[in-house]
């Protein structure tokens, strides 16, 4: 019963200290994520949200049954409000709003900005955990020329803070590079 107890209050604590570090580094990351969607879409906005979870499996560790419902609620209501309290099923929202445009689902983006979302996104979560170097295998293949000049702003104002190593076709890109690695692959097959 002992081992027990002490089992319990281990998974809480996990549990808090969990909870606690995802709130933090969500909060950070949101903040990060109006900052640069404001760079990348010039008179845009964009936010990230924790929203109650719709569907899926609920967290199991620490309590629950699983079953992604709270106790007392009907089956199958999805709730719609944003989430306050530490017993919701979390999940995320990126809400983005391009110049000019009311956007109700991300599915309604061009190619292009979906690509520079994900780019805000990836940016904002570097920004609020950064990592020495970061590998963007052609992000800005989707991007036209207006884009990816303002994706290469982005890369030059954070360049001091990690290295990024991109994979790239775009001439305009590699113009950019601080140092360009080549890879070309021989009528053999075997890239050099």
């Amino acid at each position: 019963e002992t081992a027990l107890r002490e089992l319990q209050q281990l998974i809480a604590d996990t549990d808090r200290q969990i909870t606690d570090s995802f709130e933090r580094t969500f909060q950070a990351a949101a903040e990060n994520f109006e900052a640069v969607v404001g760079q990348l879409f010039p008179g845009g906005s964009g936010r990230l949200r924790l929203v109650a979870e719709k569907e899926g499996p609920g967290r199991v560790l620490g309590g629950g049954d699983g079953s992604g419902e709270a106790v007392g609620e009907e089956p199958g209501v999805e709730p719609e409000a944003e989430v306050q309290g530490e017993e919701d099923l979390l999940g995320g929202e990126i809400e983005i709003h391009p110049a000019g445009k009311e956007m109700k689902r991300l599915s309604l983006l061009s190619g292009g900005e979906k690509s520079m979302t994900a780019l805000a996104f990836l940016f904002a979560v570097f920004l609020a955990r950064p990592c020495p170097f970061y590998i963007l295998d052609e992000v800005e293949a989707a991007l036209d020329d207006l884009n990816i000049d303002r994706f290469l702003s982005l890369l030059r104002a954070y360049s001091q803070r990690a290295q990024f190593i991109v994979v790239t076709h775009q001439k305009r890109t590699m113009e950019a590079a601080d140092f360009l690695y080549g890879v070309s692959m021989g009528g053999d097959g075997i890239s050099k």
